[in-house]
């Protein structure tokens, strides 16, 4: 399989039909059956990924998503096993952050860390690709990359890609998704939060042109207020990276 090859023609025809293609929708009323009794919760991955996170904070974190019904929280490695301590029996899942946040890791490394996550009670897992590789066009190598943590995650975690959209061209991140999508990847998702940017429409849009039906689109970072995940939810996002997740079930609004 020449993936330059492939990535490189996927790349073009996305390209050139950007923003007239149609995108499957997911609109806000959609959310009603995965546990959240009729609201937003099944969206919400729940965040709490700053360096300085202790276990009352963590504990925190777990409570809120078992009361809002959140699809998962989301952790650095370390605070994976107390996590899904916390969550255990809930239904809510715990996800794991992998080659985090710059995904200069080298690809053993991130299976590895994905190999442990899983061993702890990771059910989900958030992979940062080699952004540089992607640049230098070595989507080879990216490929390889996201393939490594894919055959270390299945079948008992899904993968979700992290491709720092605030980083990329529109050819960038429509070849990242194409490399995502070819790998067997779960999900693409936009931000680390790390970075200089969060999440756009156009951006989830442009992504879900890539993926189709094959994966899923996250959205992550500045999904602060029930506005702003409704955008998302019609440019075709499924999920959400945030730490606001309370304030979208309530339904409120940034003024």
């Amino acid at each position: 399989m020449d993936i330059n090859a492939i990535v490189s023609e996927i790349t073009k025809d996305v390209l050139e039909k950007a923003g007239s293609a149609p995108v499957r929708r997911c609109p806000p009323e959609a959310a009603i059956n995965a546990g959240g009794g009729g609201d937003y919760g099944q969206y919400i991955d729940h965040t709490v990924l700053k360096p300085e996170t202790v276990k009352a904070t963590l504990k925190k974190f777990c409570d809120e998503a078992k009361e809002y019904h959140f699809a998962s929280v989301c952790v650095n490695p370390a605070n994976v096993a107390y996590v899904a301590s916390q969550l255990k029996g809930s239904g809510v899942k715990t996800c794991s952050v992998v080659g985090f946040p710059l995904g200069a890791s080298t690809s053993f490394i991130k299976a590895a860390e994905s190999t442990e996550a899983i061993k702890n009670g990771a059910e989900e897992i958030d992979m940062v690709i080699n952004i540089g590789a992607l640049k230098d066009k070595e989507y080879d190598v990216v490929y390889s990359d996201i393939l490594a943590v894919v055959n270390a995650c299945h079948p008992y975690a899904i993968v979700k890609t992290i491709i720092e959209t605030s980083a990329l061209t529109d050819e960038e991140k429509v070849a990242a998704c194409a490399l995502a999508r070819l790998a067997g990847a779960d999900f693409v998702k936009t931000s680390t939060g790390f970075g200089s940017g969060g999440a756009t429409a156009d951006d989830v849009r442009l992504m879900k042109q890539v993926v189709g039906e094959h994966i899923r689109v996250k959205a992550s970072t500045g999904i602060n207020d029930r506005r702003i995940c409704d955008e998302m939810l019609k440019a075709g996002a499924v999920r959400m990276g945030t730490s606001k997740g309370i304030r979208i079930v309530k339904g409120e609004i940034d003024p």
